[in-house]
């Protein structure tokens, strides 16, 4: 199988998480000629499909894509679907995080409750595709914290823990995360497959 993704961080985490399945997991690094597929849905599930469909087309084998959003009570759900460019097209990751942190100044902390949203698709040629969700909620902290993950990690606190995302070890952040929840429905589809 394909995991529909160029992003280095996101393919760890995936392949640890799908892993120890006995299949062979290819990523988009083995096909250099994918197409980019653009993430112009409203919503996580529409740009997930839309690179599962176009990604097992493209290469003829099972291909698993995800989007994450990231809704945040206080800015009305912003940054939502757009969280990986919030801060624009070639942001990095802690341009995100610190431009949604200006957005939270002076909010205080029962108003900064958040959500992260992972919307999974699993899609075989030619189009079939298969759907799975996972949330995880929690707060946007006021400073960061923590060295690991990615993303929205250092800010994104998780009160029953008492720590970021960031402050997780890896394999304690894949039993929680809102990747893991969807990840986990995912290994029932690619089981049945």
């Amino acid at each position: 199988m394909v995991l529909a993704t160029r992003n280095p961080d996101k393919r760890a985490e995936l392949a640890a998480l799908l892993g120890d399945l006995g299949i062979k997991i290819r990523t988009l690094a083995d096909f250099p000629d994918a197409p980019e597929v653009v993430e112009d849905g409203d919503t996580c599930r529409a740009n997930a499909v839309k690179k599962a469909i176009a990604i097992a087309r493209h290469t003829g084998l099972p291909a698993v894509a995800d989007d994450t959003g990231l809704e945040v009570e206080a800015l009305g759900g912003r940054p939502g679907v757009h969280a990986a460019r919030y801060a624009g097209e070639s942001a990095t990751y802690e341009d995100n995080w610190r431009k949604l942190m200006r957005a939270l100044e002076g909010v205080p902390r029962q108003r900064r409750r958040a959500r992260f949203i992972t919307v999974a698709a699993v899609a075989t040629p030619p189009d079939k595709v298969e759907v799975a969700e996972g949330m995880l909620d929690g707060v946007i902290a006021e400073a960061p914290a923590g060295a690991q993950g990615f993303g929205y990690d250092p800010i994104f606190f998780v009160p029953q823990l008492g720590k970021t995302l960031a402050e997780l070890a890896p394999g304690e952040k894949n039993r929680i995360s809102h990747r893991a929840r969807a990840f986990s429905k995912v290994r029932e589809i690619l089981l049945k497959l």
